[in-house]
């Protein structure tokens, strides 16, 4: 009875090892698993380690001192890793990433700054637009105990079109939108992003603001911040890449072209017929004012405080070459200058090119040149053509708005 006795103690014994071996196992399969998981991420060409910049430091006690966010390159190059976060999130959420494996993270935590708002396309639930606000508690971690001087408080960064997955039929539609009108107002993402800039502007005040986005998401970061100077709030813009061409220009430079070509025509005629040309120049340029005016507007000039947004443009990108066009000094423009934008010697845009030759497109319009160590730019000395008209109508203003001063 005694030795049936033991045998069930043994029994109960091995029965207990077994399943503490069992835990033991199934916790060891789940840490391989957790460990499979980050190798996985450590390899992923976006994680920020692998393809994130390798010369941009993270804030430090030193920047109570000297900030780094002072120094132009740091800045453009911080940026446009935020800009590569709205792309990660996006994709993150395709792939449904979990928190412990998603890769957008990466690219704002490095640099002290936390997601507070998702701009979500209602059509198809893609994730277009994001912002993100200066991070206190994590600054303090690292003994920084203010935010350094030039970080912006909050920004609003959009990325440009993804060609994968749902969303790639919306991007393409806004694409379409901005080839056809030049213009992104009659999207839902112009709406969204519209608001969140105003929300956070007025919140923190413009000149703790900053907008940026790339390729599409710099045409809508163009038309929003452009939409907001009109109301005499001036934010900080960094557009990389901004698209450059669409049917509604080219449309324009015809009519430009035809009106400078008529000018030529009637100097030509003789001067028996000199009283009938003025009238006809007349008419036809008012037709003309008028039909461009429907698209650009015609308002009566004034002074206002500028809005300079920063574009950064590759020569080797056909999307965002054309603002390397200058605005020559050509007779058309002359006669026409009180509308081709600021004067005095002011700037429309602080435009910086990249030329390294002839490079492959996807190379030349991909984001990542932007934070690259080798990076050669240099700042247009030429005013922008394309950038003085798309921002005419900010010194165009109707006499309503002379009496909104800048926030």
């Amino acid at each position: 009875m005694a030795k049936r006795g033991v045998e069930e103690v043994v029994v109960v014994a091995l029965e207990e090892k077994g399943g503490a071996m069992a835990v033991v196992v199934e916790e060891k399969e789940q840490k391989e698993q957790k460990e499979n998981e980050k190798e996985e991420e450590e390899a992923h060409p976006y994680a920020f380690h692998v393809s994130g910049p390798r010369n941009v430091a993270k804030p430090n006690w030193r920047d109570l001192i000297n900030s780094s966010w002072k120094d132009t390159n740091y800045k453009r190059s911080v940026i446009a890793c935020f800009i590569q976060a709205v792309y990660l999130l996006e994709l993150d959420r395709q792939e449904n990433r979990t928190v412990e494996t998603a890769l957008a993270p990466k690219w704002w935590m490095t640099f002290k700054y936390k997601l507070t708002q998702t701009l979500i396309d209602e059509r198809d639930g893609s994730i277009f637009g994001a912002v993100l606000e200066w991070d206190q508690s994590a600054a303090l971690a690292d003994f920084v105990l203010i935010r350094p001087s030039g970080a912006p408080k909050a920004i609003l960064v959009l990325r440009g079109t993804l060609l994968k997955g749902p969303t790639i039929r919306r991007d393409i539609e806004d694409d379409l939108r901005f080839l056809a009108w030049e213009s992104l107002k009659g999207s839902v993402r112009f709406k969204g992003a519209l608001e969140a800039l105003r929300t956070v502007a007025e919140r923190y005040g413009s000149s703790n603001v900053c907008i940026a986005g790339h390729s599409l998401g710099a045409g809508f970061a163009l038309q929003v911040g452009k939409a907001l100077a009109k109301d005499g709030i001036y934010v900080d813009a960094h557009l990389f890449n901004p698209p450059s061409i669409s049917i509604a220009m080219s449309l324009r430079n015809i009519g430009e072209k035809a009106s400078f070509a008529w000018k030529r025509l009637k100097s030509m005629l003789p001067s028996s017929s000199e009283p009938q040309a003025d009238c006809d120049e007349e008419i036809k340029d008012n037709s003309l004012k008028s039909w461009l005016g429907n698209i650009y507007g015609d308002k009566a000039s004034m002074g206002l405080k500028q809005w300079v947004p920063h574009l950064y443009v590759n020569n080797s990108d056909y999307i965002c070459c054309h603002y390397t066009d200058p605005e020559g000094k050509t007779e058309e423009n002359e006669a026409n200058k009180e509308n081709t934008g600021p004067t005095n010697g002011q700037v429309a845009a602080k435009l910086f090119v990249m030329s390294k030759g002839k490079q492959k497109f996807l190379e030349a319009h991909g984001l990542e040149q932007w934070w690259s160590d080798d990076l050669d730019l240099q700042l247009a000395i030429n005013k922008s053509k394309l950038i003085s008209r798309q921002l005419k109508s900010l010194y165009s203003l109707p006499a309503s708005q002379v009496t909104k001063r800048p926030r």
